[in-house]
């Protein structure tokens, strides 16, 4: 495996010099400014990720704002009660995207996200307080205790939200089967603990984010 200055410079290279790749590189959200993001806010884009999965992530921008208005702002005690004749209505709305079980999965995530609110003060207090060093360990809370939030969207879910994050891109994973960190894409438990032990290396090798080492991962390629 490189080190982390190697790889940085193969992707500055690719990239026409390091003040290029650096301009390049935004930080995570510092811990306080996570912590502060509203309740509704991690359902909504829990829910956006959702429906980007597989799907146009134009199309679900475009319909946005009518998601906002048939979820009501996506407030969290209204949609942990969404029943039956909820769905029923939901499902022929034509301001969103109408996939049932997608749908379905709203209702579950703001039960989960009032969980995460009732252990931890609020859902942004939980994932803000997650440390880098065990990303993996809050993707497979996400996966276990959420609906529809394992694979990549959970990834795309928290980088859109600030959170300290790699996303395994098929460009990063390239990189990562390169460095000989893993041999095919990512889908068990002891990959993703390898993955994640090679970016705590090039944490501490770097001084850098999650976030940071990842972009700096898929521009390599």
């Amino acid at each position: 495996m490189r080190s982390f200055d190697d790889i940085f410079d193969i992707a500055a290279a690719r990239k026409g010099g390091a003040d290029v790749l650096n301009a390049m590189l935004a930080p995570p959200k510092a811990s306080a400014e996570l912590a502060a993001i509203a309740d509704d806010r991690w359902l909504a884009a829990m829910t956006r990720g959702v429906f980007q999965a597989g799907f146009s992530w134009k199309v679900v921008d475009s319909m946005w704002p009518g998601f906002e208005a048939a979820f009501d702002g996506f407030d969290i005690g209204h949609c942990a009660m969404l029943n039956d004749e909820d769905f029923d209505r939901l499902v022929s709305d034509t301001r969103i995207i109408r996939n049932g079980a997608k749908i379905r999965s709203v209702q579950q995530n703001a039960v989960f996200v009032q969980a995460l609110a009732a252990e931890s003060g609020s859902a942004g207090k939980a994932i803000a307080g997650w440390p880098s060093t065990d990303f993996v360990g809050l993707l497979d809370l996400l996966k276990k205790r959420g609906s529809r939030l394992g694979g990549t969207t959970a990834q795309y879910c928290l980088r859109s939200q600030g959170k300290d994050s790699f996303i395994l891109s098929e460009s990063v994973t390239a990189r990562l089967i390169a460095e000989g960190v893993i041999d095919k894409p990512a889908t068990s438990k002891k990959a993703l603990a390898d993955i994640q032990a090679a970016f705590n290396v090039w944490m501490d090798q770097s001084g850098r984010s999650l976030t940071e080492i990842s972009r700096v991962l898929a521009m390599s390629l």
